[in-house]
């Protein structure tokens, strides 16, 4: 089995390509060992030691390394061999499903809801992805608009400036009740 390996903006993060679908659409995001407990490739990724954050996309698994962890030359090899066993094995990828926070939106902001989702979904996530990582609608409050960082964009040194001068200033543009964006 080939796995092709590409870096993305966040150098703490691999994202590794297996040739096949990962996710039965969606995104899965571990950033504990305790939440990787979901999924036996997360898990098995967690063990390795030097991994931090595990994030699973549609074609892709993206990992991040931890703080003074050893290189990728080391890493690399024991995370490529994870996931060829993983996906040799055909075992499951999830043994439990795990979700992130939720703010619960007011009835009344359904249209704007879903103006900020449909911007999310076409213009937001597919730029992300294609860097290993990706951003997930968590809620709309008041103005504010609750975004989850995964993968690669979660810790990643741009983060904050995708956040508010590239996702924010989308929103704002679009969809005037938007006043604020915040990563949670």
């Amino acid at each position: 089995m080939f796995i092709e390996t590409e870096r993305t903006p966040n150098p703490a993060t691999l994202m590794f390509r297996p040739g096949r679908s990962v996710t039965e659409g969606g995104t899965s995001d571990f950033a504990t060992p305790e939440a990787a407990a979901a999924s036996p490739l997360a898990a098995a990724l967690f063990s390795l030691g030097d991994v931090e954050r595990v994030f699973f996309g549609a074609d892709f698994v993206s990992v991040t390394k931890a703080e003074g962890s050893a290189d990728w030359a080391v890493v690399k090899p024991q995370v490529l061999g994870v996931l060829v066993d993983h996906f040799s094995s055909g075992a499951p990828l999830f043994s439990a499903a795990a979700a992130g926070p939720v703010i619960n939106d007011d009835p009344e902001d359904a249209e704007i809801v879903a103006q900020i989702n449909e911007l999310i979904d076409t213009r937001v996530r597919p730029q992300v992805a294609g860097d290993g990582g990706d951003i997930v609608y968590r809620g709309f409050n008041k103005g504010i608009v609750f975004l989850e960082m995964q993968g690669a964009c979660s810790g990643c040194p741009s983060s904050t400036a995708t956040l508010k001068m590239g996702i924010e200033s989308l929103l704002k543009y679009y969809v005037p009740e938007v006043s604020e964006v915040r990563a949670i």
